[in-house]
């Protein structure tokens, strides 16, 4: 289907530089990001197919930062 629309000029010159980049037509970028602004969202309750994000154990803390004198042990055992 073919229709018009008002595009700011800026937005315009990088939609033709990404086609010409990508070897695609300009349509066909605005259509792909149309469906993916347009898709379903995943339900919360849906587990994901993404991977798993990694995580760390960055430890317990060494002391209680409001105790100054403390943290200033801390910091020249460290040091």
């Amino acid at each position: 289907m073919k229709t018009t629309l008002n595009i700011d000029d800026s937005v315009m010159q990088r939609l033709r530089e990404e086609a010409a980049r990508r070897g695609t037509t300009m349509s066909a970028l605005v259509e792909a990001g149309l469906r993916r602004v347009l898709a379903p969202e995943t339900p919360a309750n849906q587990p994901d197919d993404s991977p798993s994000l990694p995580t760390w154990r960055g430890g317990a803390e060494l002391v209680d930062i409001s105790d100054r004198d403390a943290l200033y042990r801390a910091m020249e055992e460290q040091g």
